[in-house]
C-alpha cells in the first residue's frame, strides 16, 4: 500500500529525515514511534505531498506521491479540522465536497461515517457542544468520509483523558477489523502496543528497528524484567552480575533483565544476602525495547 525508500529531508543544517525506509501492507496498522522532533511530522507532510523531500521516493499503490494519491489518503492531524459552529454532519458536507463527492454520495456517506464514529445521533449538534473525545472521533470522520484506502492517524489520543482514550482505540480496532490501511503516528507506548500490526521505531529520523511486538522483543537481552529497590544497590548489581543479569537504569528504577523468567522463590534467594525493600516482575514491554534501542549508546 505504502512504499517509503531513501527518503531525506533538511532544513538549512539540520538533518529531518536520513533514508527513511519503511512500507506498509494493506490491512495494516503501522505504528510510527518517536519522540517529538523524531521526523513524524515531516514524514506525514511528504506522504501527503505537502512537502517535497530532498531525496528519496513514496509510492501509494505503486503510484508516485501526486494530486492523484491526495485523493486515496485520509488524515486525521493533532489538531482538530473541524469548525466549531458548524453541525458534525455539516463539517462532513464541508469535506466531502473538497474531496468532489456527488450530492448523494456525500448523503451517504455523512451518514455511514458517523455511524462509524458513533456519533450519528449527534450528527445536528454544533461541534462546540462535543466532548473532546467526540471532537477526536469527528476529525477521524473527517479522514474517513471520501473511503480513502490509507488513513494517516497523528497522535489520535493526545490531550484526551483515559476514558476517551479508550473511545478512540476501539474506534481503531473497529476500523482494523473492517480491513483499512492505517498509518499511526504516537509517542504513546501503550496506545502502539496495543493497536498495531507492526510498529517503526523513529529517532532522527531513521528507522533503528521495526517489526511486530514479538519480533521486537528478540532485540532485547532478556525475557522478563526485575526491578529491585534496595538500599544496597552496588551489591545488588554485582550479584545480578554474576548470575548473568543485564543492569538497566529506568528513570529512578533499578532494573535487571533477565535471560528466561525466574520464581519469585529463585529470586529472592540469589539475592538473600542484601536487605530488599521491594521487588517486582514485569514482563518485556514496548516500553523497555523502546529505551533499549533508542538509547542503544549507553
Amino acid at each position: 500500500m505504502l512504499r517509503i525508500k531513501n527518503l531525506n529531508k533538511s532544513y538549512k543544517s539540520r538533518k529531518v529525515l536520513q533514508n527513511l525506509t519503511f512500507s506498509i501492507q494493506p490491512g495494516e496498522v503501522y505504528g510510527l514511534l518517536g519522540a517529538n522532533g523524531a521526523g513524524k511530522t515531516t514524514t506525514i507532510n511528504i506522504i501527503c505531498n505537502l512537502l517535497n523531500p530532498d531525496s528519496g521516493y513514496i509510492t501509494i499503490n505503486h503510484q508516485p506521491i501526486s494530486e492523484v494519491t491526495k485523493k486515496i489518503i485520509g488524515i486525521a492531524p493533532q489538531e482538530n479540522l473541524l469548525y466549531k459552529t458548524l453541525s458534525c454532519a455539516e463539517n462532513l458536507k464541508f469535506f466531502a465536497e473538497i474531496y468532489g463527492l456527488g450530492r448523494e454520495t456525500q448523503k451517504q456517506q455523512i451518514e455511514a461515517t458517523l455511524k462509524a464514529v458513533n456519533l450519528l445521533d449527534r450528527a445536528k449538534s454544533p461541534v462546540e457542544t462535543l466532548s473532546g473525545g467526540m471532537q477526536r472521533r469527528l476529525n477521524i470522520a473527517v479522514a474517513l468520509v471520501h473511503q480513502p484506502q490509507l488513513v494517516i492517524l497523528d497522535e489520535p489520543t493526545t490531550g484526551l483523558d483515559i476514558e476517551a482514550r479508550y473511545e478512540i482505540w476501539e474506534l481503531i480496532h473497529q476500523l482494523k477489523n473492517q480491513g483499512m490501511t492505517i498509518l499511526l503516528t504516537t509517542h504513546l507506548l501503550d496506545e502502539a502496543e496495543k493497536l498495531c500490526n507492526r510498529i517503526g521505531i523513529l529517532k532522527n529520523g531513521t528507522i533503528l528497528a521495526e517489526g511486530s511486538l514479538s519480533e521486537l522483543k528478540t532485540l532485547i537481552p532478556g525475557q522478563e524484567v526485575l526491578v529491585l529497590q534496595t538500599t544496597q544497590e552496588e551489591q545488588a548489581i554485582a550479584l545480578a552480575e554474576e548470575y548473568g543479569f543485564t543492569t538497566r537504569r529506568y528513570g529512578s528504577d533499578l532494573a535487571f533483565l533477565l535471560p528466561e523468567p525466574l520464581e519469585l522463590k529463585e529470586i529472592l534467594d540469589r539475592f538473600d544476602s542484601i536487605p530488599i525493600d521491594s521487588i517486582s516482575r514485569q514482563p518485556v514491554r514496548l516500553e523497555h525495547i523502546y529505551l533499549e534501542i533508542t538509547q542503544s549508546d549507553r
